[in-house]
Parts: C-alpha cells; sequence; structure tokens
C-alpha cells in the first residue's frame, strides 16, 4: 500500500516551519548578543570604579547615558524599522554596539568610558522595534512561542553575563572583558549579513492600519503612539525597567553591604535569577499560545517576584537559600514576559509592530535613566535596603496596570494574533 504524496499545502507548511525556525533562530542570536551587552557593567562594577577613582554614583551615570540615548532614539529608530526595514537596522545595530564596546576595551579615560556607553545605547535602540517587527512575520499560530524563544534569549544573555565577564576579566583584565565583548557582536553582525536574506524587508507601501475599538479611526504615527492603550503599555515598560534597574544592577553589592553576603554568592544568585527568568519565558510562550488572559499571567508572575524582593531586602538569607528564592523568583518572572508582549501585540495595528514596540519599550529606557542613578545614589549614602522598598512598590504598580488594563474586543485579538 503506498502512502500518499505531500499535497502543496503539507509542503507549503514545512516551508513555512523552517522559514520561521531560521528567523527566530538570527534574531534569537541578536538578541542574546544586545542583553550581554547591556549587563557588562555590574559584574565589574567595582573595578571599574576602582579604576577610575569615582563612586558608585559616577559610574551609574554611564548606564544613565545609555537609556537617556535610548530612550531619546528608540522611537524614531522604530519608523526607520517601518520605513526601510528591520534587517538593515538590526546589521547596523550590530555593528554600533562592536564599536562602542572596542571603545570601551581601547581607549583610556572616564569620559571616554561614558560616551562609550552612549554609543552603546544608540545600539540598543535598534533591537527592540526590529525584532518585534521581525517576528510579528512569524505564523500566528507559533507567535507566543516564538515571543518566548526571543525573550530567552535576552535572559539567556542576562544570565551568561557575569559569567562571560567574570571568565574574561580573570584571563585579559576587564578591558579584554569588554574587546571580548566587541568581537561577539561583530561575528552577530556578520552571520546577519551572511543569512539575513530570510528576514523580511521594508514593505513596499504603508499597510493599512486596523480600524477597531482599541486603535479608533485607524489610527497611525504618533497619533497612535499617544493613545490611551500604547500610553498604558508604556507606563508598564517604565514600572519594570525601575524594577529591573535594582535587582539586576545593585542586588549583589547592596547584598554585600546589608548582610555580608560574599560576591561570589551574589552573582551566582543573580546569575540564578537571570537563568531561570530565561527557562521560566519558555513556559510563558506555551501559556500565552493557550490563554487569552495574559493580564492573569502577568499578574501572578509579579506578586510572586514582589515576595522575593520582600525577602532579599529584609531577610538575612543563607547562601543557599539567597540562590534558590531568586532561582524560584527568576522561574515566575521569565513567566510574565511573554504575555507582556502579548498584551502590546494585541493592540498593535498590522505594518505598526516597529513602531509600537520601540515605543513601549522606551519605557525600560526611562525606568534605566533614572534608577542607575537613584540607586545609587542610596548605595552612596547607606540606604541599600531602600532599593528593595522602591523595587517592590514598581513590581506592584506594574501588576496593577496589568490586572486593570482594558482587554482588547474580541476582533482585535483575532487579528493581532494572527496578523503578520
Amino acid at each position: 500500500m503506498s502512502l500518499p504524496a505531500d499535497t502543496g499545502a503539507n509542503i507549503d507548511a514545512r516551508a513555512g516551519v523552517v522559514r520561521d525556525a531560521k528567523v527566530i533562530s538570527l534574531i534569537t542570536m541578536a538578541h542574546f548578543v544586545s542583553h550581554l551587552h547591556a549587563l557588562l557593567l555590574p559584574p565589574v562594577f567595582v573595578l571599574v570604579k576602582d579604576s577610575f577613582g569615582v563612586g558608585y554614583t559616577e559610574i551609574a551615570l554611564a548606564l544613565t547615558g545609555y537609556n537617556i540615548v535610548s530612550a531619546l532614539l528608540q522611537t524614531p529608530a522604530g519608523f526607520l524599522v517601518d520605513r526601510i526595514g528591520p534587517r538593515i537596522m538590526l546589521t547596523g545595530g550590530l555593528l554600533v554596539a562592536t564599536t562602542a564596546t572596542a571603545m570601551v576595551a581601547l581607549l583610556p579615560g572616564y569620559w571616554t568610558f561614558i560616551a562609550a556607553y552612549a554609543l552603546l545605547g544608540v545600539a540598543n535602540t535598534v533591537y527592540h522595534p526590529a525584532d518585534y517587527s521581525i517576528l510579528s512575520s512569524v505564523d500566528g499560530k507559533r507567535i507566543g512561542k516564538a515571543f518566548s524563544i526571543h525573550n530567552f534569549s535576552g535572559y539567556a544573555g542576562f544570565g551568561a553575563a557575569p559569567a562571560f565577564m567574570i571568565t574574561c576579566t580573570a584571563l585579559w583584565g576587564w578591558h579584554g572583558a569588554y574587546l571580548a565583548a566587541s568581537l561577539l557582536a561583530l561575528c552577530a553582525a556578520v552571520t546577519l549579513m551572511a543569512a539575513g536574506h530570510i528576514l523580511p524587508k521594508a514593505p513596499r507601501r504603508p499597510v493599512p492600519a486596523a480600524k477597531n475599538a482599541e486603535t479608533k479611526d485607524g489610527k497611525v504615527g504618533w497619533d497612535l503612539l499617544l493613545s490611551a492603550p500604547i500610553l498604558r503599555n508604556l507606563f508598564f515598560f517604565l514600572c519594570l525597567g525601575m524594577a529591573n534597574g535594582g535587582i539586576q544592577t545593585y542586588s549583589v553589592v547592596s547584598q554585600q553591604v546589608m548582610f555580608g553576603t560574599p560576591a561570589a554568592i551574589s552573582n551566582i544568585a543573580l546569575s540564578g535569577f537571570l537563568l531561570m527568568s530565561a527557562a521560566g519565558v519558555l513556559l510563558g510562550g506555551v501559556i500565552a499560545d493557550r490563554t487569552e488572559h495574559h493580564g492573569r499571567v502577568a499578574a501572578i508572575g509579579f506578586a510572586c517576584t514582589a515576595v522575593m524582593t520582600i525577602l532579599m531586602g529584609w531577610v538575612a538569607l543563607p547562601g543557599y537559600a539567597l540562590i534558590l528564592v531568586m532561582s524560584v523568583g527568576g522561574v515566575l518572572n521569565g513567566m510574565i514576559q511573554p504575555s507582556r508582549d502579548m498584551m502590546v501585540r494585541a493592540v498593535t495595528p498590522p505594518g505598526s509592530f516597529g513602531k509600537v514596540f520601540g515605543f513601549v519599550t522606551t519605557g525600560l529606557n526611562l525606568g534605566g535613566m533614572v534608577a542607575p542613578l537613584a540607586y545609587g545614589w542610596m548605595m552612596d549614602h547607606g540606604q541599600p535596603q531602600m532599593i528593595y522598598a522602591v523595587v517592590t512598590l514598581f513590581i506592584l504598580l506594574a501588576l496593577v496596570t496589568a490586572i486593570t488594563r482594558r482587554k482588547p474586543e474580541g476582533s482585535l485579538h483575532g487579528l493581532a494574533r494572527a496578523g503578520s
């Protein structure tokens, strides 16, 4: 008995799966590098501070400059992504990141260090609008998982950063570690140049905006970005930026000051938080494809992350307990991320993914502008516990924003999940 020949539909379906897998692989590579670059400084914070002979606040100025530039330019970068295409923008961003990290490694001086981080902020403006614009071309049945794999690669980059920097610093010093990070970005850029033909190109004509209850009258451009649903998501990302700025940048030094926790233990706990967040986003991707209640998923994750933060700030945890608490918190924190992205996608018309995701993720940079200086000031003035109080406040604000958001109409939800 002969097997039936493949139909054209089956062949097309398999080709679509292969194409989507290639697209996701390229984007996750770039996202991994971008997140690793974002967390290069915290593992060597003290070494860099001592090298320049300045305080925590002065070194934190580099992160503030990075986020100011990102906040100012990320939305324009989103418009460019929608106009000239995400592949060109993404490759260019990786080349700019290569230059910025090479500057830190090879050019001396505190102010050169600050300028290099500002340039790294320029590179950072490209990643979110380009990545999400490209991922929105993935088949709607796989979009939740695509977002989760994308976020997984980012958290994997975060989680790899401490080990990467500590290992490279032990071998070549902190300048050599930055040079290694530069070469990593260059390799990613070359890969995109060689294999990026699979990525979607700029549209030849504008895609009409969806007319629906959330984006009335077919809003596009700034009318769309300044609409209530998009501004609400901007605030949501701002809360995330303020919360993440405390945990990721200051958990190691604050635990040492408050409880005498060895830096090695705190770094393992931070890596556990970030790596388990990476695992959590894979779980979150499966959940995001199986539920429309993304706000509820986010609320559960935020509530558990708030408990983790309270324990870190007010309980002298033994080393093993700190690692366990931060790792479990990381899983639940990661679970939020795909639902977070689906919440944004649900209010975004086709053809506007670059500008919308560029705009709302600017909230992360706005939080990043304030968080390093605010938390650095608390450290310099002997108030590390206040970091955890502020982080908890912003986690709870994000929780409230998620559970009280207006639900999209059914037609919009279906469009958002199926659109490409």
